[in-house]
């Protein structure tokens, strides 16, 4: 019995041995490697303060500098060896710690994501089994819509990503996402959340969509006049959707509010035929609010819908919103718009008469 358990000591102090030898030469020869990678397949410079490996086989990289599009506190893995040996690398328990992400968008609308080089032979499959992204931080700069660059910033990003344990036969993935909006100036204004399962070769889904106080204003370079002729100085969003979706066939459910809308006063609008651009000044309540409720069905492979679309959608649910007014507003509302298109329309006819 002494000589089993003297054996088994031998082996094991063996094994630590071992272990911390191939730790030592991990370290100091490992992030040399890592940054080469990096410089050879994506063309940009790359750095890695320490990496390490802890029993049973985790993985850890500290402090990886990759160019100016990403700056990342700590990343850990689990490799699934068995799988390695055919030819497939299965990832458990990938962790991602505070990432600052910094993406740019030029002039003329190309984005500063590098291009993996693809070499001779057939990559290898990745499989993770599983992500978490905690403190995450990704800054977008612009350059299409400003020279200068106009920025937003998705802070304090945190993502969770994981196959749904039972039944065992589920190929079902949970997720959840959240994060917190803020303009280049630090202010936060809005906050995002997104979480469900889904089952992508099924093609199922069960999720729901929670925007909560998104100040509008701050995505007014992309939206323009889309809802609105008038400048909107500040517009609150406060928005839930449900995502259902079973064969392939989704269905999304959302219920839509708009408040605090504040306009700026002093300045000429610009008319249009385009019933969406007055919507807010025909469709919303007496206290200036529009509530909207409306659903969308298309693909979950596919989840096309264009603009025109959209704006039919929005219309429908609008309408519904003039069953909640009096008769005595809707007509006020409706002799105001056509007094604005009188004024424009007795102006046009001056300038053709000169």
């Amino acid at each position: 019995m002494q000589k089993i358990f003297k054996v088994l000591f031998i082996i094991v102090a063996m094994f630590l041995v071992i272990f911390v030898v191939a730790s030592i030469l991990f370290g100091l020869y490992a992030p040399k490697i890592v940054e080469e990678q990096i410089r050879q397949n994506l063309k940009v410079k790359a750095s890695l303060g320490k990496i390490s490996i802890t029993p049973p086989f985790t993985i850890t990289l500290e402090s990886l500098e990759i160019g100016s599009l990403a700056n990342i506190k700590k990343i850990s893995f689990s490799p699934n060896l068995i799988a390695l040996l055919f030819g497939k690398v299965v990832i458990h328990g990938l962790t991602i710690l505070e990432p600052i992400i910094n993406l740019e968008q030029s002039a003329d609308g190309k984005l500063n994501l590098p291009v993996l080089e693809q070499k001779g032979g057939k990559p290898p499959e990745i499989y993770p089994t599983s992500l978490k992204i905690r403190d995450a931080k990704i800054i977008f700069t612009d350059k299409k819509v400003s020279a200068a660059g106009y920025q937003v910033i998705v802070n304090k990003l945190n993502i969770s990503v994981a196959k749904v344990s039972l039944p065992v036969t589920s190929l079902a993935t949970n997720f959840s996402l959240s994060c917190q909006l803020t303009n280049s100036a630090g202010k936060a204004f809005g906050d995002i959340v997104f979480s469900g399962w889904l089952d992508y070769l099924a093609k199922d889904m069960d999720a729901k969509l929670e925007i909560k106080d998104l100040d509008v204003t701050n995505f007014s370079p992309y939206y323009g006049n889309f809802i609105s002729n008038k400048k909107l100085l500040s517009v609150k969003l406060n928005l839930g959707s449900t995502f259902k979706a079973k064969n392939n066939a989704l269905n999304i459910n959302t219920d839509f509010n708009l408040s605090n809308l504040v306009y700026e006063e002093s300045q000429e609008q610009e008319m249009s035929l385009d019933l969406t651009k007055n919507a807010l000044d025909l469709f919303t309540d007496s206290k200036g609010n529009l509530h909207l409720v409306f659903d969308i069905d298309t693909k979950l492979d596919n989840p096309a819908l264009s603009q025109d679309k959209l704006k039919s959608i929005i219309l429908k649910a609008a309408m519904k919103n003039l069953s909640n007014q009096s008769p005595e507003q809707i007509a006020d509302k409706v002799n105001n718009i056509i007094d604005k298109f009188k004024g424009y329309g007795k102006g046009l006819k001056e300038i053709f008469g000169k």
